[in-house]
């Protein structure tokens, strides 16, 4: 029989310092793991910017050793790194806990950094983002200046849905209340807007505000207005309706419009009455602004046909008609148009329970006193706008 040859195994003692070693270097780099961990989450935010400084002082000192800029890239928040001023972590970790908790103006997904740095913007982010992703607050270059109860609201509203209008939600009164305030004041109250896009704000106590014209024109001449207008005897009756529902106690409709109910002299101090000369307060801003600069919005029909003002309006504007009848539904309940889709949001949307009340009955004879006194008035108004109203029908 014959035997293969075997060779003798390694001695005993390599074999266990081999596992040694072996076992040696795991344990210390389970160690080195450890260590590294540790000091991580025992890191202060102070530390940690301490040591993010020092890091940059090292770099500004030693030429050979170039590190890569360190981004922190937030929704909403500009680009920061070697080349800019960089904020504390806990200033970040603040800003970071706004945002969950802060409704953003606008859901957008924020570009990778070198998109931003090489300033080409992606298809999908075109018409969203500025090169720095956010966009900055200017003062208006459109204002809808009035009338109070002609429809300001429900233009403003519509008008929003244009992704080419950014717009105060609340109105300012800047021009006739704060103007004190000063413009930086009020350009802190518009929202973001990006190149292309236009910042509007609306306060319909403007039109029948004497300074206000002046004001605006000191801001710049090249402001954009626009007043909605409407029969002024049903202006008149919707703006006491809304006090009535403020203040029931007030006197009747009837007894507010006369000076002397047997003459019928008709009372112009009182503010319901004043603010439909339309003609009278167009003169003051005539002044300052030329008639193109201006634009009258039919509150009529602004709810016959509210995709026809509109397109009036986005073509004043200098903006491409994309509001259009697709936008709009007819709710018969309130009796004007509601949005079929708002701005930032999936569901049909209506103006709120003050939008839209039940007028009071006004003895007719009033109503035609007030037809009357204010037929020569508007008159003037449609020779100035070049535009009839109708409003003697």
């Amino acid at each position: 029989m014959s035997f293969s040859r075997i060779s003798n195994p390694d001695p005993p003692s390599r074999g266990i310092f081999r596992k040694a070693a072996v076992m040696l270097c795991s344990l210390l780099t389970s160690l080195f793991l450890l260590h590294c961990l540790a000091d991580r989450c025992s890191t202060s935010p102070v530390q940690a910017s301490s040591r993010r400084a020092a890091g940059l002082f090292q770099d500004s000192r030693s030429p050979r050793t170039k590190r890569p800029a360190a981004y922190e890239w937030t929704a909403g928040s500009e680009l920061t790194g070697h080349g800019a001023a960089r904020r504390p972590s806990r200033v970040l970790a603040d800003e970071r806990a706004r945002q969950v908790s802060e409704p953003l103006e606008e859901s957008f997904i924020l570009p990778p950094p070198d998109l931003v740095s090489s300033r080409r913007a992606s298809p999908r982010f075109a018409g969203k983002l500025s090169p720095l992703g956010e966009g900055s607050k200017k003062l208006p270059q459109a204002l809808i200046i009035g009338v109070k109860k002609g429809g300001t609201r429900a233009l403003l509203e519509f008008l929003r849905v244009h992704p080419d209008i950014r717009a105060v939600g609340a109105e300012p009164h800047f021009f006739d209340r704060n103007y004190e305030n000063g413009l930086e004041w009020y350009r802190e109250l518009m929202p973001k807007t990006l190149e292309g896009q236009i910042t509007m704000e609306k306060t319909p106590s403007y039109f029948v505000t004497r300074e206000a014209p002046a004001r605006i024109a000191a801001m710049s001449r090249d402001t954009k207005l626009i007043v909605v207008v409407r029969d002024p005897v049903t202006r008149a009756i919707s703006d006491y309706t809304q006090t009535l529902s403020k203040k029931p106690d007030i006197p009747s409709f009837e007894s507010l419009t006369f000076k002397n109910r047997t003459t019928g002299l008709i009372d112009t101090s009182w503010s319901a009455i004043q603010i439909g000369i339309y003609a009278k307060h167009l003169d003051n801003w005539l002044q300052y602004f030329p008639m193109e600069k201006i634009l009258f919005v039919s509150g009529e029909r602004l709810i016959s046909d509210p995709a026809g003002e509109l397109g009036r309006v986005q073509d004043f504007l200098g903006l491409k008609r994309i509001i259009t009848d697709k936008h709009f539904y007819f709710n018969q309940t309130k009796g004007f148009p509601c949005l079929k889709k708002a701005e930032g949001s999936s569901k049909p949307h209506c103006l709120g329970k003050t939008k839209g009340r039940t007028h009071p009955n006004i003895d007719p004879e009033v109503v035609q006193r007030l037809r009357d006194f204010y037929r020569p008035f508007n008159m003037k108004f449609y020779q100035m706008t070049g535009r009839f109203f109708g409003w003697e029908d």
